[in-house]
């Protein structure tokens, strides 16, 4: 099931995720239908609130960008926690399914270092670089209750003002379906 991708306006966005709890209904399913949401949307990573359950959980799979020798990696992170950040920062344009339209340039730490539960629950601490580790930052800003456009400056944040007044009415064209708020 291809699930709409909520959009920025909503609440369920600005909210800190919740634990996934064991009796998280049909738990495997519910991944099984945010990689499909994902795929449908073009996307690389996709966190629950995005789909509006406010948990501790996003997904990625970043075996679609590997070139130039870097490998991806397709995962389901449950109930992570970033151990540490490190490394130089760097620029990389980022886009997010739930702010469509938008694409900003944003500073994020080389690696991160990532305690989490896999969909069996079996526990992981993983250290991951370059894109890989950036989609991790992005994906698990969203159980923060964190945008990328929150990296911006004020001014930057002004001047896209326009753009994100208009998705949250919908008035934006994605070709994937969204939720828009309040509706």
């Amino acid at each position: 099931m291809i699930y709409p991708v909520t959009v920025f306006g909503d609440p369920v966005l600005r909210k800190k995720a919740e634990p996934v709890t064991k009796d998280f209904q049909d738990l495997k399913g519910f991944i099984q239908n945010m990689f499909e949401t994902m795929y449908n949307s073009d996307g690389v990573g996709l966190a629950a609130p995005q789909v509006g359950q406010a948990v501790r959980l996003f997904i990625l799979d970043t075996t679609t960008t590997e070139e130039d020798g870097l490998t991806g990696i397709k995962k389901t992170f449950i109930n992570p926690e970033i151990i540490e950040k490190s490394g130089d920062e760097w620029v990389l344009n980022e886009g997010c399914l739930s702010l469509p339209e938008i694409r900003e340039d944003v500073l994020r730490p080389e690696t991160v270092k990532i305690k989490y539960l896999d969909e069996d629950l079996n526990p992981y601490e993983e250290t991951y670089s370059g894109f890989t580790s950036r989609v991790i930052q992005h994906e698990y800003d969203h159980l923060e209750g964190i945008m990328f456009v929150d990296y911006l400056t004020p001014l930057k944040r002004r001047i896209l003002k326009s753009k994100l007044t208009a998705i949250t009415k919908g008035k934006v064209l994605p070709k994937y379906r969204i939720k828009i708020p309040g509706k």
